[in-house]
């Protein structure tokens, strides 16, 4: 730790840093449990599929309103309340009796999540002065990154070392510890005037569950049935009044005026697709590396590193590299390279593939994921007033979860009607067809990045508010 940080600062480090490792964590950490959550609990694909969109759907939709609702009641207040809220949740989920409980339990750490990690950005930043800020943010990031790059590795290790459960409980001690010294050590702020936006919150929330569920149960009940039509038709209009709701009211979560910029509309839908593609694969082939395969959970985390862990190298060189050249060539060049790496997936599959000939694959997509994340949130910054950059960073990162929780949904389903888990060769018949899916959405993602201007505008020199940097707490941070 850098030794010119001292006192509150270095507390507001650890404490924040440590929640924000728990919550990014969790996104990745059941990937590699899976198979053994199905085994001990068991449960369809779909129940599979909640066990991840449970979590990322109410930490996207609650996002913001969870930011907000620091602002106007007191972040350290809101920030305790949201790890006290994760912590129980993650207690729940480990004594889950049913596959049922399980998912609940990890819609409540969704919450949890929600409240917690954009505020806890919010408080490092008040605490650290102007002139360490930067230090203390690289070492915050860091420690997302760590947490996503060891996340399927520290959920396989668990899982086959201990039990599948240990992947939930081993946030307990970690939020009981944090809880006592967040209230003593935190310093409590307020942003005065700040509103709530309910209606808009109810809105996004239900629309985006009813798509979801429809997209999930699809393939169990059929897509001309009654209560997957109701859900999709009713999703889709919920969102469609959120939009609206966007462009009429007040004070809305969401000011959809900002999507005039095309540069905001490019790099907020390249990320949506970005997240769609990405994690909806690797939902499919973590689960390929076990039961198909045939390695153990720790050794398919082991495996997944060359995806997951590259970003701590290539990410510094591409922010070099975007500092010199713009960020619009390298996250263009970052999502072709995704594409690229989730078609060789494809191409290369099958039921006795050998694993080096996936490792190009790993490293593509590994430096594909890292090249986008690097330059993405400058040039999500540059295309918003200083004034839009809180709401503009939390709508991003919104997407990017909305994006992981379809990605899941929409590969399931392309999985469950081309293949499914009854033997490996049909595990790899759904799977190869659901990653050609994600390897071309990404490649839209791409096309959709040429839309970003050639050069920022210049960054604004100083902002009021430390919001605008809430972006850099999940800008390393994926969702499934």
């Amino acid at each position: 730790m850098d030794r010119t940080l001292r006192g509150p600062a270095v507390w507001a480090l650890v404490l924040t840093g440590a929640a924000s490792f728990m919550a990014a964590l969790d996104n990745l950490v059941v990937t590699t449990a899976l198979p053994a959550i199905r085994a001990d609990l068991g449960g369809a694909l779909e129940d599979l599929e909640w066990t991840v969109n449970a979590y990322t759907i109410t930490f996207a939709v609650l996002l913001m309103f969870g930011s907000a609702l620091g602002d106007r009641f007191g972040r350290r207040r809101l920030f305790i309340g949201g790890l006290a809220v994760f912590t129980a949740a993650s207690a729940a989920a480990a004594l889950a009796p049913g596959i049922d409980a399980l998912i609940a339990a990890r819609a409540v750490q969704g919450v949890g999540a929600a409240v917690m990690m954009p505020l806890s950005l919010t408080l490092l930043t008040a605490a650290v002065p102007a002139a360490r800020r930067g230090t203390a943010l690289g070492i915050y990031g860091a420690v997302g990154g760590m947490a996503v790059a060891s996340g399927p590795l520290v959920g396989g290790s668990l899982t086959e070392h201990i039990s599948w459960q240990w992947i939930f409980w081993v946030n307990v001690p970690l939020g009981l510890a944090l809880i006592p010294l967040a209230r003593l050590r935190l310093a409590e702020s307020t942003r005065p005037g700040a509103r709530l936006d309910v209606p808009g919150t109810l809105l996004i929330s239900g629309g985006l569950f009813g798509i979801v569920y429809g997209l999930v149960n699809a393939n169990a009940h059929g897509w001309t049935s009654a209560r997957v039509l109701a859900a999709l038709i009713v999703g889709t209009a919920l969102v469609a009044g959120f939009v609206r709701h966007g462009f009429r009211a007040a004070n809305p979560m969401l000011p959809m005026r900002l999507f005039r910029d095309r540069g905001f509309f490019g790099i907020n839908l390249a990320s949506l697709l970005m997240y769609l593609g990405m994690f909806g694969s690797i939902f499919l082939l973590s689960q390929f590396l076990q039961g198909v395969a045939g390695y153990s959970p720790t050794q398919a985390g082991l495996r997944m590193l060359p995806w997951t862990g590259i970003g701590i190298v290539v990410a510094p060189l591409a922010g070099i590299v975007a500092d010199r050249i713009g960020g619009r060539p390298v996250v263009v060049a970052g999502l072709t390279l995704q594409a690229i790496g989730l078609g060789w997936f494809a191409a290369v599959l099958g039921t006795d593939v050998p694993y080096v000939d996936l490792l190009p694959a790993l490293v593509l997509s590994g430096m594909g994921m890292s090249l986008y994340f690097a330059p993405a949130n400058h040039v999500l910054m540059s295309t918003v007033a200083p004034a839009d950059q809180g709401t503009a960073s939390g709508t991003n990162n919104a997407l990017r979860e909305v994006g992981g929780a379809l990605g899941v949904a929409v590969l399931a389903s392309v999985f469950a009607a081309q293949g499914g888990y009854e033997t490996p060769l049909t595990f790899t018949e759904g799977t190869i067809p659901a990653l050609w899916i994600g390897a071309a959405v990404v490649a839209l993602a791409a096309a959709l990045a040429l839309l970003l201007p050639r050069r920022p505008k210049p960054a604004p020199t100083a902002s009021p508010e430390p919001a605008p940097l809430v972006a850099a707490a999940h800008d390393k941070v994926p969702a499934a």
